[in-house]
Formats: structure tokens, sequence, C-alpha cells
């Protein structure tokens, strides 16, 4: 979300050369575009989510299947309690 500039859930050129340059490893115009060719496959100008983590994560299919497993179940919904708070009396309290 940090380097996703227009907030579109993906990240385009400027926004991976961005984040290459922060994190001390700075690429040129044609080694980004040659990243996110190999990337998408060249379909796309730009990395998507789940893309941005298989790219980071490389070959190691089994840690990035847990990853989007886990960023799924985070996404589901709250453990919030719902409803009013319980009735507390005057003997409960500190």
């Amino acid at each position: 979300m940090e380097f996703d500039l227009n907030n579109e859930g993906e990240i385009d050129l400027m926004s991976l050369k961005r984040m290459m340059e922060k994190l001390g490893v700075p690429k040129t115009h044609l080694e980004m575009k040659k990243m996110i060719s190999e990337v998408t496959g060249g379909v796309s100008d730009t990395i998507s989510y789940r893309d941005f983590v298989n790219m980071m994560l490389g070959k190691r299919s089994a840690v990035l299947k847990l990853v989007m497993m886990f960023e799924g179940k985070a996404n589901e919904g709250s453990s919030k309690p719902v409803g009013p708070p319980p009735e507390r009396d005057i003997a409960s309290l500190p």
C-alpha cells in the first residue's frame, strides 16, 4: 500500500522505481520494465498485490500459499464483539 501511489491496488512503473530506490537497489527504466514483464508474463504494465507477493517470495510457493491464506483470513471479518456492552453494577467497579 505504501508504494501504490494511485490507490488502485497495483504497482506501476514509477511506484516500482520508488520502491526499489527506497530499498537501496535502484534499477534503470528498462530493468524495471523487464521485472514487470517477467512477473505479469507481459500481459500488464502494472503488478497486482498477488503478483507482487509472488515476485518477492520467488519460488517459495509453500510460503506464498500460507501468506495468501492468512491474508484472506484477515480480510474475512473482524473478531470484535457485536451488540451492546454487558451491564455492570456498582460492585464490579474498581
